[in-house]
């Protein structure tokens, strides 16, 4: 194991001429011990710059590991250059928020995707530039991918999600955490809720991408991805929803659509 300013290696292992690697730290904003993985490509740059990053926020159940070892997204990050980083969700995750009811306080997982953790990363791994990142999710970590994308768009290039929570004020998911990490008052609600977020940014200039599939069961009752696809209308966001005929929540449709979102995100890291 190694250990450089609180960050400590626990694993590594060689993918498509880069590296996985596994890292534990205590989170400042959580009140815990926290884990995250960054995939390093391999460095083909003859002036070694640092690598533009790429944020993936997992879905509830999900920990740092799953996206890692099951997505196959290190092929395609491989040969564009680009870093994954991979933060975990337990035991915080909690709608990627800010709780601010008592019994939750610890829950901020806003605060370590945006502050924490880039400032961890710019500290400890120089190869990195985070200054040149992108981020995208799965299902509660699309909702998270979206609406940290939309309110601090200074600091991401692009966004894109598989599934998302895109309405949570409007879905039996999103109420109850809502409630309970943020209160009865709804309209506190709206600020962590991508379909309220995208109709007060009309400077949405790079396309969000965001892949569901049709066969997937929560789409009609939870996911509600037709309200933002609404709300994108009538703003005028650039937003290309792609409907996958067959697919389900699962990993086997993460998997399938991967390579292009790692593209998207390329193409405006690169920009």
């Amino acid at each position: 194991m190694e250990s450089v300013m609180g960050v400590t290696e626990t694993s590594s292992g060689k993918m498509f001429g880069g590296y996985n690697k596994r890292y534990k730290h205590y989170g400042q904003s959580l009140g815990c011990s926290m884990n995250f993985h960054i995939y390093f490509p391999p460095n083909s740059n003859s002036d070694n710059k640092p690598f533009p990053v790429l944020y993936w926020l997992s879905g509830l159940t999900n920990s740092d590991e799953n996206f890692i070892i099951k997505s196959g997204a290190q092929r395609t990050a491989s040969q564009h250059g680009v870093a994954l980083i991979a933060p975990d969700t337990s035991p915080s995750a909690g709608f990627y928020l800010n709780a601010t009811q008592q019994k939750w306080k610890n829950w901020r997982m806003y605060d370590y995707v945006v502050k924490e953790l880039p400032e961890l990363l710019t500290d400890n791994f120089p190869q990195l530039d985070t200054s040149n990142a992108s981020i995208f999710g799965h299902s509660m970590g699309g909702h998270g991918a979206l609406t940290i994308y939309l309110k601090n768009m200074d600091k991401y290039k692009s966004v894109s999600a598989f599934a998302p929570i895109a309405n949570p004020t409007n879905c039996p998911w999103g109420q109850k955490a809502f409630a309970n990490y943020l209160g009865g008052n709804k309209s506190d609600w709206e600020d962590y809720d991508a379909t309220y977020l995208v109709t007060k940014r009309p400077n949405v200039s790079t396309t969000i991408l965001i892949d569901q599939g049709e066969d997937d069961k929560y789409l009609h009752d939870q996911l509600l991805t037709h309200k933002f696809e609404e709300a994108c209308k009538n703003g005028n966001v650039p937003l290309l929803l792609r409907l996958q005929p067959g697919y389900d929540h699962s990993y086997n449709f993460i998997t399938t659509f991967i390579d292009d979102h790692i593209k998207h995100h390329a193409q405006a890291l690169k920009a």
